[in-house]
């Protein structure tokens, strides 16, 4: 936008594509100095009484160049009844009057403002590009600096040429005249190193989850931001994905990305961010080991005995003993849901001993009821993931269990999804149960 001013106001070329940048408006423009130059962010200056009062000053001609040109950054920021009020100074704009519109989300904008501009989409620089024009840097400078620091400037630039030689002067300056390595670039712009990223993947890709658990926690002990570090792990495994080397198969890699990124949106708010390491480890870990323990090895004893008495007793035998396995069958314990809410904090403190996550999950569930024997867990709607996270067999198994501990017996349990009236419903509930109790009355 400034480069359009330049050639705008150009006092030595006139109007042009190539300003000299040596006349005294473009070096004014380069410091921000031009009188003629009015720059606006949006996203502070975005309510209707902001766009009425530059609609005031418009009409002045301009003091030193051609024409006075407004450079609106952010303009997606503005207010509908901003943007409707600047739309009859962009149908009828005076003569010395441009107006540059910027901005990095056009779909914001309105049809009626789109419509009355020129539109010009700037692409982010490629990588050969950016490197090359930034080894010219470092050459003129006399400074020597490997190809891998120059791609990770480029990755944390985002394809602009300005960041990138931005980020390359605070490079620079840290430095001290020695030689720039990655090692070095990574630690000044607090990037995760490559090689934690690498341990990270190998960890996953083995389903090993003791050694995530613990790799999680020597991160966070090494005062290395968990979310960041996630952040970084799923931009890494895309690269891995581009260069085909990932070692997951597409469909799963592209799994592992979205599941980073819900998981880190649920948990945006959770201060201890290992709690969000720990759920993510477990939705891209396939938990093959405790399956097997669990499930396989029973049900293989299980047959072998059964085997054994086949061939031992005859049929009415055998029949005899199906009736009397039909009513061993584990009873359900007798329960009400007094008695969980009861016991609720205890079952969940010893839920969050016998596996961390599980804390998080049940801190936002709610016993509700019991009925035909199986009790009922209610979650919220802005609480799915928790619930979803519950009805799987791993952590399904692991609270079945707790309960079983708790009330002697097995329990039968169903996850639901409560609504707003559901909510309603049971505070209001709970506000006459308590007024009940502190009068000893009875309701009736």
């Amino acid at each position: 936008a400034r480069l359009i001013a330049k050639g705008l106001n150009c006092i030595e070329n006139g109007v042009t594509d190539t300003p000299c940048n040596r006349c005294e408006n473009c070096i004014d423009i380069s410091k921000n100095k031009f009188i003629d130059l009015i720059e606006i962010d949006a996203a502070s200056n975005r309510g209707i009484d902001e766009i009425r009062s530059l609609k005031d000053k418009i009409n002045y001609q301009p003091s030193k160049g051609r024409k006075k040109v407004y450079i609106i950054d952010e303009v997606h920021m503005l207010t509908k009844e901003a943007f409707n009020a600047l739309l009859k100074t962009l149908e009828e704009p005076p003569s010395h009057v441009i107006f540059i519109l910027a901005t990095t989300e056009p779909d914001k904008i309105l049809e009626t403002i789109i419509s009355r501009c020129q539109r010009y989409d700037f692409k982010p620089i490629n990588l050969k590009e950016s490197v090359a024009h930034l080894l010219m840097i470092a050459k003129s400078e006399g400074i020597e600096v490997d190809d891998s620091s120059l791609r990770l400037i480029y990755e944390k630039s985002g394809g602009s040429m300005r960041d990138a030689i931005s980020i390359f002067e605070k490079v620079i300056s840290s430095c001290y005249d020695e030689d720039i390595t990655l090692e070095k670039t990574e630690k000044i712009l607090g990037v995760i190193p490559e090689k934690k990223l690498s341990e990270f993947l190998e960890i996953v890709s083995k389903n090993n989850v003791v050694s995530g658990i613990t790799f999680l926690d020597n991160l966070w002990n090494d005062s290395i931001n968990v979310e960041e570090f996630l952040k970084s792990f799923a931009y890494y495994l895309k690269e891995l994905i581009i260069k085909k080397k990932s070692p997951f198969n597409i469909t799963k890699s592209i799994a592992i990305i979205e599941d980073i990124f819900e998981v880190m949106g649920k948990f945006r708010y959770e201060e201890d961010k290992r709690i969000l390491g720990y759920v993510i480890l477990h939705k891209i870990t396939e938990f093959e080991e405790d399956i097997k323990v669990t499930y396989e090895q029973p049900i293989k004893e299980k047959i072998v005995e059964k085997i054994i008495y086949v061939e031992k007793e005859s049929s009415e035998e055998i029949s005899e003993k199906l009736k009397e396995v039909s009513k061993v069958k584990e009873k359900i314990v007798d329960i009400t849901i007094e008695d969980v809410r009861a016991n609720w904090n205890d079952i969940v403190n010893e839920a969050k001993k016998r596996k961390m996550p599980l804390i998080s999950f049940l801190s936002t569930a709610t016993p509700t009821k019991i009925e035909d024997k199986i009790l009922h867990i209610g979650f919220y709607a802005e609480n799915r993931f928790h619930k979803e996270s519950m009805e799987k067999p791993y952590y399904n198994d692991i609270f079945l269990g707790v309960l079983k501990d708790k009330f002697k017996g097995k329990v039968i349990v169903k996850y639901d999804l409560l609504n707003e009236k559901n909510k309603i419903v049971e505070d209001k509930t709970d506000f006459v149960e308590r007024v009940v109790d502190f009068f000893d009355g009875e309701l009736i």
